[in-house]
């Protein structure tokens, strides 16, 4: 492994060219995400790195996922006869999981009001999204849980794996064409949870 390029020279000059495109035609994002965005972004100090709202963001996540495993470990509280997730949990996992989606979506907007957006910052951003996508759909399970009235374990693994192909086949287009479209399901994805 000792001396083993893993940048080619190539790839490390690529970085000083770098420059963050996405394009976003949800009008759910256009019309109220980012407005709403924008605004927020105005309440956070510019010396508050992009980075530690990116990983303040993630940590929400992870605690909505370990605060959901305490009170339904093997997802069978939503079925009958179990005792069921009280009512308070699930506010707070919503609003923590609506914080979270908010830091996510101020996070790249504070690092181009601060002039701090690199390569290094939208991977970190994206890697912890990529891993949000499986606590993320972990944590939704709960809702429907197993059981006779629930969805199966095996549901959710296909579950998992259409959230993260399409995470993922976004970023390989990104990588292709240079710029991010964002999928309308992420956005849409967040309000449908909130409102079942």
């Amino acid at each position: 492994m000792a001396g083993y390029e893993y940048v080619s020279p190539e790839q490390l000059a690529g970085f000083d060219k770098y420059k963050y495109s996405a394009v976003d035609t949800n009008p759910l994002s256009l019309y109220i995400m980012h407005p709403f965005w924008n605004t927020v972004v105005k309440v956070f100090p510019t010396w508050l790195a992009p980075n530690l709202i990116t990983f303040s963001g993630f940590l929400l996540v992870v605690f909505n996922f370990l605060f959901m495993a305490y009170f339904d470990p093997d997802f069978y509280a939503s079925a009958p006869g179990h005792k069921h997730v009280p009512d308070w949990v699930w506010i707070v996992v919503g609003i923590l999981n609506f914080i979270a989606y908010t830091l996510d979506g101020v996070d790249g907007k504070q690092a181009r009001r601060t002039n701090s957006s690199t390569p290094l910052g939208e991977l970190f951003d994206h890697g912890l999204d990529s891993w949000s996508c499986v606590y993320f759909v972990v944590t939704v399970y709960s809702i429907f849980g197993r059981g006779s009235s629930g969805v199966s374990v095996f549901v959710l693994y296909l579950l998992l794996w259409v959230v993260l192909f399409s995470f993922i086949l976004s970023h390989w287009e990104k990588y292709n064409t240079g710029i991010l479209f964002l999928p309308w399901g992420y956005d849409i994805s967040q309000v449908v949870v909130r409102c079942v």
